[in-house]
């Protein structure tokens, strides 16, 4: 999009904060559109078609991973930021980097995880997505990580401690002073949150743990339900779970739309520092579509993320991420060479702490199927 269609409140890629280490710029991709593609050739992206959404990978390739959800996030989000005249490569790039902390096995593993690292500085996605792309991926002679834009990584830092804003410069101010970020960080937040919510009912359903009678219960699915059944009643369950999914995206995000041009029209921001001096978010639901959102995921969370399958899904894979650190910890011999020779650097203060975040390193960028090998293989 060219940047003379966006909006005085847009994030322009000429008016960056920059890099962490300077570059010089490129002649044919603006600083968002490289962030962009550095995200996409990275090797935390590609792990990311091995790791789970909600359900364990292995147990059905048909089911979204981490990968298919980043990109369903980015086609969202890339809509949203569209139709608001804001930046859509910004907007697109945080999508699309937003769970590159992702451990294996989902929320299950990093639940596993930062229990392990309790006493060592704790694990919180965010921040690792953040530590992927500033220090984790070794792709380039000039710099660690992917050196991406501070707009990126602002939009994937989307919950941080103070305790941990503390020790992040600049990017960290907004949590000490209770700032708003960008409105592409925001599109790319919201944008999330639409997507895990319809397409883990659109899993559920082909994995046999929800029903359209289950899902019936909410009105807002209800309500899209029978109006896909009354207008094509020829549909087989595979078209009315596609079209009722499809069409509850279709209405969140219309809504969406209307509702942020209502409120930034209200609020008038004339600038970037006006979004972030904002006391409220610029990008939301109607309350109606929010509370019909809400009441959907509350459903979810009690009939799907509660079942028992995924119940004895989360349990293996706790057991399995709480094994290796443990084991990892005691015997620092079972990890591969490169790892073994960096822990050996540290002095005695720092050993078991730097140890600590290098295996967790290691065990968050795991796949679920080499976690498990892994696991098999030490024990």
């Amino acid at each position: 999009m060219a940047t003379k269609e966006l909006k005085n409140f847009a994030v322009l890629p000429n008016e960056s904060k920059g890099r962490l280490h300077k570059e010089t710029q490129s002649n044919y991709r603006n600083e968002f559109q490289r962030d962009r593609d550095r995200i996409i050739h990275c090797s935390a992206f590609r792990r990311l078609e091995y790791k789970t959404q909600v359900f364990v990978n292995h147990e059905g390739d048909m089911f979204r991973t981490r990968l298919t959800h980043s990109i369903e996030v980015s086609q969202i989000g890339r809509t949203i930021a569209r139709a608001l005249n804001v930046n859509e490569d910004l907007t697109e790039a945080i999508c699309l980097a937003h769970d590159l902390g992702h451990t294996p096995f989902g929320h299950a593993g990093q639940d596993a995880l930062n229990k392990c690292m309790r006493d060592f500085g704790g694990f919180e996605h965010n921040l690792q997505s953040l530590r992927i792309v500033d220090i984790l991926e070794e792709r380039y002679l000039d710099f660690p990580g992917l050196n991406l834009t501070f707009e990126t990584r602002e939009g994937i830092l989307k919950h941080c401690s103070k305790k941990n804003a503390l020790k992040l410069g600049e990017l960290g101010e907004r949590f000490l002073n209770n700032n708003q970020p960008s409105l592409e960080a925001q599109i790319a937040n919201v944008a999330d949150e639409i997507a895990y919510n319809n397409h883990d009912i659109d899993d559920g359903l082909r994995a046999g743990l929800l029903s359209f009678e289950i899902l019936n219960e909410s009105d807002f699915f209800l309500e899209q339900y029978e109006m896909v059944c009354e207008k094509c009643k020829e549909l087989n369950q595979r078209q009315i779970r596609h079209e009722v999914v499809r069409n509850m995206i279709n209405y969140i995000v219309s809504d969406l739309i209307e509702t942020s041009k209502i409120i930034i029209d209200e609020c008038k921001p004339n600038n970037v520092n006006s979004v972030r001096n904002s006391e409220k978010l610029l990008i939301k639901m109607s309350l109606l579509v929010e509370k019909k959102h809400k009441d959907l995921k509350f459903l979810l969370r009690k009939k799907l993320y509660q079942h028992e399958q995924v119940n004895l899904m989360t349990k293996k894979a706790k057991e399995t991420v709480t094994y290796l650190f443990k084991t990892y910890m005691k015997k620092p011999e079972l990890l591969t060479n490169e790892l073994q020779r960096k822990i050996k650097l540290y002095d005695k203060k720092q050993h078991e702490q730097k140890k600590a975040r290098m295996i967790a390193d290691y065990i968050a960028g795991m796949t679920d199927r080499f976690a498990l090998s892994e696991c098999d293989r030490i024990t």
